[in-house]
Parts: C-alpha cells; structure tokens; sequence
C-alpha cells in the first residue's frame, strides 16, 4: 500500500508539474500521454518485441558474467599472488564505467550480437568477482574447523563446507551483477546497433519524441523491478533465512 500511494503521489506531482507549462510539451510529456505511447508500443509488438531481444542479450551475457565471476573468484580466494595481483586488478576495474569498454568492444567485435554481449558481461562481472571473493574469504573459521574435524580436506573442505558456506554473498553478488548488466545493456544497446530497448531510446530522442523516451524509461525500470522483487529478492531473502542471517 504504501508504494501505491507513493507512485501515486509521484505521478500526481509529475502532472502538476505538466500543468505548470515550464517546459514545452515535447520537452516534458504528460503521463497520460507517456501510459499512451507504452500500451501502444506494446499493443503493436514493438516494445514487446524489443524487450525479448534485450532481455536474450542480457541472460547470455549475465550467465556468462556470473560463471566467469564463480571461477575467478575461487581463484582469487584461493590463490595469494593472484588475489594480490590480479585482485588489484579486479578493485581498479570495478570503478570503471561499462560503456567506456563500448569503443573497444566496437573495435574488437565490430557493431553487433557480440560487442553489446562483451560490454553485458564487463558490466556485471566485477561486481560478481568481489562479493563471492569476499564470502569465500571471510567464512567463519569455525565452520572450518569442524569441518576439518569431520574428516574434510582439500577440495572435499572447499566444496562442503567453505562454498556452501559463502552462498549469502554469491546470492547478492548475482543480484547486483544483474542490475549493472542491466544497465550496461541499456548503454551499449544505445551506442550500438540492433533491435532493443536502447535502440527505441535513441530512436525517440533523435526524433524529439518524449513520450518514446520516458515510456521505455518507465518499461526499463519496471522491468527491472519486477525482476529483482520476484527473483532475487526472494531467492536472497530465503537464503538469508535458511542461513540464519535474518533479523528475527
């Protein structure tokens, strides 16, 4: 109830904003006109056509980020010189914008499938590497030490006890690769070439149409939110629970 009344009060305020006439119509649509132009966009496919195509771009590149990150990050977590080299590496690249990998990825792949997958995985994969490294690095030493008195060693110690243990942070670190893949997605799809979301962005801006740009804004964050609240939101919260990280 309480996000209702907050995105009610928020379109209430962006149509009393409209009404004001600061801005001309084209700089500043109306909601209503805005809900127009996206059930149109989805009434006659083109939204709808345009989310499959980046949502297929997301997903291999997000499984791709998040294997890629598991593998590094046990790497890194259990192997010193490589956390202190290429760990470093990892931190710097962090901070690093994904849509500054787009010339790049233009230069190596050319405009294409592959360049917008490129930037995808780039996007989501450090932050993918640092909180499973960091879940791996920081189990508590005494579930180590139980399992080391159980019997376990080695791969039969990392395997049973240190990764299971580290899945509350594998689970949040998908979690956000998500949201920069997502976001890396937008940004190189518009940049790019091909069918997508992006693309109708860059379309509606280039036309100075408004209602285009904020309706696929809309359909990009509500896209995002329902993912988030009805997957991995719940995945993490019952992980949390089952791992007795919750707050009781």
């Amino acid at each position: 109830m309480k996000r209702i009344i907050f995105l009610g009060s928020i379109i209430i305020l962006w149509e009393g904003v409209y009404k004001l006439d600061i801005w001309p119509d084209f700089m500043f649509p109306s909601p209503l006109n805005v809900l127009d132009t996206l059930i149109d966009g989805l009434m006659n496919g083109t939204y709808s056509i345009a989310l499959l195509h980046s949502l297929r771009r997301l997903l291999i590149g997000y499984t791709i980020a998040v294997t890629l990150g598991i593998v590094i990050s046990i790497v890194l977590a259990t192997n010193k010189t490589m956390d202190e080299t290429f760990g470093t590496l990892v931190l710097s690249l962090q901070s690093v914008p994904s849509v500054v990998w787009l010339p790049l990825a233009l230069l190596w792949f050319k405009m294409g499938e592959t360049s917008i997958i490129f930037v995808v995985v780039v996007g989501g994969i450090w932050n993918m590497i640092m909180n499973t490294s960091t879940g791996i690095k920081n189990v508590d030493p005494t579930l180590i030490r139980c399992g080391k008195n159980l019997g376990y060693q080695g791969l039969d110690l990392f395997t049973k006890i240190i990764l299971p243990a580290s899945i509350p942070h594998i689970i949040t670190g998908m979690r956000l690769a998500w949201a920069f893949c997502w976001r890396a997605l937008m940004a190189a799809e518009i940049l790019s070439t091909g069918q997508g979301l992006g693309q109708i962005l860059m379309w509606g801006r280039d036309m100075g149409n408004m209602n285009t740009v904020v309706s696929v804004m809309l359909m990009i964050a509500f896209t995002g939110l329902i993912t988030d609240n009805l997957v991995f939101r719940k995945i993490e919260l019952k992980i949390f629970e089952k791992w007795g990280l919750m707050a009781s």
